[in-house]
């Protein structure tokens, strides 16, 4: 969990956009609660970069 930690706190830093991995545990959240709020159209405003999803935050 430290380096999801280290790895969020430094896309925080420098980039603003998270992966779902990232995002779930900025939020406190799983990566699979973030992915079925998303298929049902709610949580977190997102966007798709090709195949990647990824979250502002």
């Amino acid at each position: 969990m430290d380096d999801e930690n280290e790895r969020a706190a430094r896309a925080k830093k420098g980039n603003p956009f998270l992966s779902t991995a990232q995002a779930a545990f900025y939020i406190g959240l799983s990566q699979r609660t973030l992915e079925k709020m998303r298929l049902k159209g709610g949580g977190p405003k997102f966007r798709k970069h090709g195949r990647y999803v990824r979250y502002h935050i």
